[in-house]
């Protein structure tokens, strides 16, 4: 299994990201959290926005259409995605992952 996160500065945007990844069956699951603060710097200039943070849960076989979808719908130029491989993942959710990915069309 892999998780990616990425930011986005509402919760509207967030709740539209998280429901359309599922709905597409781009990740098995999508949590949101926030508002979380983000300090970076952008274009010379040091920043700090308030953003909310959503988690994809997915298998590797959804990483390559999710990762063109969410570059082509994320509502910033450079959105952060940082995608990791689990470790270790529970035997119960791997396999309700696996059957939800193989039920429904990528």
């Amino acid at each position: 299994m892999l998780i990616a996160w990425t930011t986005v500065a509402t919760l509207v945007d967030a709740d539209r990201l998280a429901a359309d990844a599922v709905a597409r069956s781009l990740a098995v699951c999508v949590q949101t959290t926030g508002p979380v603060t983000s300090h970076y710097r952008w274009q010379g200039a040091e920043e700090r926005t308030t953003e909310f943070r959503l988690m994809f849960k997915f298998l590797p076989g959804q990483q390559t259409a999710l990762e063109a979808w969410l570059h082509s719908t994320h509502p910033y130029a450079t959105p952060e995605w940082v995608v990791v491989r689990a470790e270790h993942v529970g035997e119960k959710y791997l396999s309700w992952a696996v059957a939800i990915s193989t039920t429904t069309p990528f």
